[in-house]
């Protein structure tokens, strides 16, 4: 059965004035021009985090808050006005980042981050507030990472899926297409797989383990899963790889070679309650280049 993406909702990105935002702010540009989507920038001002002790801030303080807030805000829109086609709309929240941001993924195409961005305190889920997105938000989640990603050279370079098998790897796989698509870049589908650990813990050879036949069973299992979106996007020329390897570091390399790398939320015995696997966590922390987690309103 053929499957294509079928995403609606505008690019919603994170300003926070940091350095890391405002690459978020390009790189959200370009997404909304490719996807011919609207825009919308959003400042969460944190409020909740200045209270001490059940004590609420002074009306003095709010107003700074506020101001500072706004000013934000008015620079990431200036940047996206001077370049952005489509609609461009202006929010900011009251609340903490990522419990506002959560809100509004339930009617967002997807939510581009900077990779330093953060809330004043630890979030409400006890981390990043890419982290807390990443476990929690309703569509696809971007962390924009790398310095040399906007720049020519980088748009020829694919985009990049792990596929582990897991039902999670299959929105990954489909959002990976539907950027390639967009960007008019080859797909680079990569499982990695290193399960067992037997040669590290006993010194056996693979061989004794039958592991040659895994590699067999891993290309069937990509190809299968691969194939399902295949058709729906026939102008994407798709490599598929097959390494025996430990899929973070695998795909680590990979980033620095791709425009972009796309991974599920979620991977091989994974549970709902967790915020990201542990690939994605290095990926977010370590990429050489834009990393997608792929969200939806089912994850």
């Amino acid at each position: 059965m053929t499957r294509t993406l079928r995403l609606t909702g505008p690019i919603v990105v994170g300003a926070d004035g940091s350095t890391g935002a405002q690459a978020a702010v390009t790189w959200g540009i370009q997404a909304a021009e490719r996807h011919e989507t609207s825009l919308e920038l959003w400042h969460a001002l944190g409020i909740p985090d200045y209270y001490l002790g059940g004590v609420p801030p002074t009306d003095d303080l709010l107003r700074k808050i506020r101001t500072r807030g706004e000013a934000i805000l008015r620079e990431a829109a200036d940047t996206a006005g001077h370049a952005h086609g489509p609609a461009l709309e202006t929010h900011i929240a009251d609340d903490s980042a990522a419990p506002a941001l959560i809100e509004t993924s339930g009617t967002a195409r997807m939510i581009v981050l900077g990779s330093t961005v953060h809330s004043r305190f630890t979030s409400l889920f006890g981390g990043s507030v890419t982290t807390a997105l990443a476990g929690h938000a309703r569509c696809p989640v971007v962390s924009v990472r790398g310095r040399t990603w906007d720049l020519p050279a980088a748009w020829q370079r694919p985009v990049v899926v792990g596929v582990d098998g897991s039902p999670s790897a299959e929105p990954a796989i489909a959002a990976a297409f539907d950027e390639a698509c967009a960007r008019g870049a080859d797909l680079v589908a990569v499982h990695a797989w290193e399960d067992v650990s037997a040669t590290r813990s006993f010194g056996d050879p693979a061989s004794r383990y039958g592991w040659g036949s895994f590699t067999d069973s891993a290309q069937r299992m990509l190809t299968q899963q691969v194939s399902m979106y295949r058709d729906g996007y026939p102008d994407v020329e798709v490599h598929q790889v097959v390494v025996h390897d430990e899929p973070r570091q695998e795909l680590l390399r990979w980033s620095a070679e791709a425009q972009l790398v796309v991974v599920g939320s979620r991977g091989r015995g994974g549970f709902s309650g967790l915020l990201l696997g542990s690939t994605g966590q290095s990926l977010v922390h370590h990429a050489a280049c834009p990393v997608l987690i792929a969200r939806t309103a089912k994850s």
